[in-house]
């Protein structure tokens, strides 16, 4: 395949199908608020590998695999244990599975390295940081049939598990068994993950799992495109991460994660609405057009007792009524009479028709909210006062009372 050593290209086929499979799984885990659960499961995992050689004697990937699963579950339990049935809150009792569980691995291996014969060969240290060099054939086989279970178990229950994911009250009430699927769902990253232990290793296992799904939630909000995105993430990292490694002679796993840590910086500062840099613009036009609006308002302000005549308004005019600085100020009114709103003759400024207009419009949004807060504090949380009229976010009636009230008290807009 392109030339590629046959070594190469089974890595690569390996390291991408299960970052694929990892990161689509993973989403559920970060939603779930289960995405630390993965890192213990990992750290869980190793004694597993360890008891599974002691058991077959030998390095048997599959017994080694199998042990790591079922230890897996078993530190996953322990967790549920001590979160329902003691007073130690989630993160202490992951913290503490996690730091038990993997010292215990760790011991483990000590003892088989001082075995005679194959225990200093056993080889188990690859599983702490990954080495994707020795996967063969068959493993990627594995891969992809876990992959293969995986995305038909997500396909088939989608909608059992979006309900359990943000609603699992209500999936109760639907008569879904909430706890039953959250088995299955935390089943399915521990498959995931045991199966990734001898490409990316213990400690890097968790960032396999959580990274794809973080960085896929800054680009949409609907939970089918964050799969898919984070399946293809999760794709990229294994794909790019083993084939930097297979160049560069070092542990598969730590390249991986850097590389997600590349697309996780561009979706954190390239996405188009939950990115910093759309953040920072959408933040500045905002800003922008807020100040147009103040500035709207001082010449409403200033001009309307004066209405229908037209007032000519000195900058020192302006500047009593805002903490404008003077460069700030003209730039504002440059900017204004540009779009045809304001006027200029012998250094003073006054609103065009259009501009009156545009600027009665601001007020009256202005004196409206200034309203909605003195008569209805309580539900001044729960407002967009971002928002230029209080027409588009609030309830009817309210928006009718305001009306009436303003215009009682004379305040509506002459213009």
């Amino acid at each position: 395949m392109f030339g590629l050593p046959y070594n190469t290209v089974v890595v690569l086929f390996g390291a991408s199908l299960l970052g694929g499979s990892v990161g689509l799984v993973g989403c559920f885990a970060i939603l779930r608020g289960r995405a630390l659960t993965g890192d213990a499961l990992a750290h869980a995992a190793l004694p597993g590998v360890c008891l599974g050689f002691l058991i077959a004697g030998e390095r048997h990937l599959g017994i080694m695999l199998g042990g790591a699963f079922l230890v897996g579950l078993l530190g996953i339990n322990c967790i549920a244990g001590l979160r329902r049935w003691t007073r130690v809150k989630e993160d202490a009792a992951i913290g503490f599975v996690l730091s038990v569980f993997f010292g215990a691995g760790v011991v483990l291996n000590s003892v088989i390295q001082r075995l005679p014969g194959t225990g200093s060969k056993a080889g188990l240290d690859s599983f702490y940081l990954g080495k994707a060099a020795g996967m063969s054939a068959d493993d990627v086989y594995h891969i992809a049939a876990m992959a293969l279970v995986l995305l038909l178990l997500v396909a088939l229950l989608y909608k059992e598990f979006k309900l359990v994911t943000f609603d699992s009250a209500f999936a109760q009430v639907q008569g879904m068994s909430a706890l039953a699927l959250d088995l299955l769902l935390m089943a399915q990253i521990a498959l995931a993950v045991v199966i990734g232990l001898p490409i990316v290793g213990v400690v890097m296992m968790a960032g396999l799992l959580i990274i794809p799904g973080v960085a896929a939630r800054f680009w949409t909000e609907r939970l089918g495109a964050m799969l898919l995105l984070s399946l293809l993430f999760g794709f990229l990292m294994g794909l790019v991460g083993s084939g930097i490694s297979s160049e560069v002679a070092i542990p598969t796993g730590p390249i991986i994660i850097l590389t997600g840590t590349a697309i996780f910086g561009g979706s954190l500062l390239a996405a188009p609405r939950r990115g910093l840099v759309s953040r920072i613009l959408a933040q500045r036009r905002f800003q922008r057009d807020l100040d147009r609006r103040k500035l709207l308002r001082v010449l409403f302000d200033l001009s309307e007792p004066r209405l229908p005549g037209r007032a000519e308004l000195a900058l020192a005019d302006l500047l009593q009524r805002r903490s404008w600085q003077p460069a700030r100020l003209r730039r504002l009114l440059d900017e204004a009479r540009a779009a045809g709103q304001v006027a200029i003759a012998d250094g003073r400024y006054a609103l065009t028709a259009g501009g009156l207009q545009r600027a009665a419009e601001v007020a009256r949004g202005y004196r409206l909210w200034e309203l909605f807060l003195h008569e209805y504090p309580d539900m001044a949380l729960a407002a967009d006062l971002t928002s230029e009229s209080v027409e588009p976010v609030l309830p009817a009636a309210i928006v009718a009372d305001l009306h009436a009230k303003l215009k009682l008290a004379g305040r509506w807009p002459r213009g």
